[in-house]
């Protein structure tokens, strides 16, 4: 038996890559039902199929519901009987978001809002939300509303917490690899077709997680968490130029083509501020970033209290563990994805 037994867990955004790893961690497993949670009925129906295919003594146990968590009412009808959620459903597109930033606003922002309140209101005991690396010094319109997200999350985590309400903690990842749009696929779709890849800065370095690890993070902090808290995994990271390499040596050479940066990107990603090191636990594989918990009357802090302003240096993809091109394959083999890539590749 778990805590999952005979539960209901709700996934909004259920349909993308972090939904679908879920089911596989949890459909063989002694949970009750799960709810996938958004707005896309083409891929709902994709997945209802596949699963009846691939998985059908347990495809009963998923129930879809079409809605958006823009819209109040819609989650608060699916949130009914649900004991655990797991918010997954955002804008991620960093360009995207960069030209209509209101769109990220009214998820990211209003859609998370919404959702908490009708957690709040429907009995929910548990809520772990996904949020980015982006958010930590954000410099773009979709980490700026993560950011935003996770100052949502945390003032509701707050009033949850004295109202005897769910418990709310939030985790934060870097890139997934192999996710729904991210930058693997095209390298591997490019050489495919014979095109060359384009890289937008060698040097840019980035985090690397693949599903899997996204999945236990969140199993994690549904495990551990305070009211507010925030995960962060500990992640290795490498450069783009090697990254490009690496895809490479699996599935063949072609010419790489420097385009520059993208609207909004950096050159190096935060996972941990430095102000949020004062204020964190190493866990072992992970941090825990304990809520700040201080409500508006300063003076029994700075007058009575004492002041930290000083915790050294944040925690970014510059100043991890950086994988060569040998590690990055060897963390790239690790994806569900290459391994299906290479098998297609082979027949």
């Amino acid at each position: 038996m778990t805590a999952f037994a005979n539960a209901t867990l709700m996934i909004t955004g259920g349909t993308g890559s972090f939904g679908n790893t879920v089911l596989k961690h949890f459909l063989a497993t002694d949970i009750g039902q799960i709810r996938i949670f958004s707005r896309d009925e083409k891929k709902q129906d994709d997945m209802r199929h596949e699963l009846q295919a691939k998985y059908p003594d347990y495809a009963a146990k998923v129930k879809f519901f079409i809605g958006d968590v823009r819209n109040p009412q819609s989650v608060k009808d699916a949130m009914h009987g649900v004991d655990y959620v797991f918010h997954a459903a955002a804008l991620k597109q960093v360009p995207s978001c960069e030209f209509f930033p209101m769109e990220a606003v009214r998820t990211n922002i209003i859609g998370t809002d919404n959702m908490l309140h009708a957690a709040m209101e429907c009995g929910v005991k548990r809520v772990v939300c996904l949020s980015t690396d982006k958010a930590a010094y954000p410099i773009n319109a979709m980490g700026i509303s993560k950011a935003m997200m996770e100052h949502v999350i945390y003032a509701n985590a707050r009033v949850s917490a004295e109202q005897g309400g769910p418990v709310i903690c939030c985790t934060r990842y870097g890139n997934v690899m192999c996710s729904r749009g991210s930058v693997i696929p095209l390298f591997v779709e490019q050489i495919e077709a014979g095109q060359p890849l384009t890289v937008t800065d060698p040097n840019m370095t980035r985090f690397l997680m693949n599903l899997d690890e996204s999945v236990d993070l969140v199993k994690f902090a549904f495990e551990h968490a305070n009211p507010g808290d925030l995960f962060v995994q500990k992640a290795d990271a490498c450069t783009i130029g090697d990254l490009a390499e690496a895809v490479q040596q699996l599935f063949g050479h072609t010419d790489v083509r420097i385009i520059g940066t993208r609207h909004g990107e950096k050159l190096y990603e935060t996972l941990m501020t430095s102000e949020e090191r004062l204020r964190s636990e190493d866990m072992g594989h992970y941090y825990r970033v304990a809520a700040d918990n201080r409500d508006l009357n300063y003076d029994k802090f700075v007058v009575h209290g004492e002041v930290h302003t000083d915790a050294g240096e944040s925690y970014t993809s510059h100043n991890t563990n950086r994988l060569d091109v040998e590690g990055t394959v060897k963390k790239l083999l690790t994806t569900e994805y290459i391994q299906e890539k290479l098998a297609e590749k082979q027949k």
